[in-house]
C-alpha cells in the first residue's frame, strides 16, 4: 500500500493535469485514487493510534 501522501500528490497531479475537469478515464482513476487514499490514510491512522497506546 502507498502511503497517502503519495496518493494525495497524484490525485493533485492529475487535477492539474485536467484543467480541474475530470471527465471519462480521468474521472474514473480520479475515483480509485480517492479510494486508495481513503484506505491509505484509514491504515496511517491505525498505525499512529496502536504507536500511542504502546
Amino acid at each position: 500500500m502507498r502511503p497517502s501522501a503519495v496518493v494525495n500528490a497524484e490525485i493533485r497531479a492529475l487535477v492539474r493535469a485536467c484543467g480541474g475537469w475530470l471527465y471519462g478515464e480521468a474521472r474514473d482513476r480520479y475515483a480509485l485514487l480517492v479510494a486508495e487514499w481513503t484506505v491509505a490514510t484509514a491504515a496511517e491512522r491505525r498505525r499512529v493510534e496502536v504507536v500511542k497506546a504502546a
